[in-house]
């Protein structure tokens, strides 16, 4: 059975850090995708980082590029999102999900990942 586990999000004030952790079982990391989604009470799901196992290729968007750091550690099997300067406009459910990739490079597209986590709730006081 394929699972994401997703932990580390809690309380952090604005400016603070936090960082998540995604640990993945039931299949081989080789050839994956790993990205990290995020969704805000009334908002639209967002893709905000994914990263490639077989090469550490990374992709971020927009809104945390600069910000945040996706890394792979292949022998937990385990994926990082660390998060740093957090602002207000950074709470919301965060979730990890496994896909396959294609041109040695992930995509922030949902529809590409077949294996999803639970959430795990990020709040940013300001």
């Amino acid at each position: 059975e394929v699972q994401l586990q997703a932990s580390g999000g809690g309380l952090v004030q604005a400016g603070g850090s936090l960082r998540l952790s995604c640990a993945v079982s039931g299949l081989t990391f080789g050839n994956s995708a790993i990205a990290w989604f995020r969704q805000a009470p009334g908002k639209e799901r967002e893709g905000i980082a994914c990263i490639v196992s077989d090469n550490d290729d990374t992709v971020y968007s927009d809104s945390v590029k600069g910000r945040f750091t996706i890394a792979s550690d292949n022998a937990k099997n385990t994926v990082y999102l660390q998060m740093n300067s957090l602002k207000s406009e950074d709470t919301a459910d965060y979730y990890c999900a496994r896909g396959t990739y294609q041109y040695s490079t992930c995509r922030l597209f949902a529809p590409s990942y077949d294996f999803w986590g639970q959430g795990t709730l990020v709040t940013v006081s300001s």
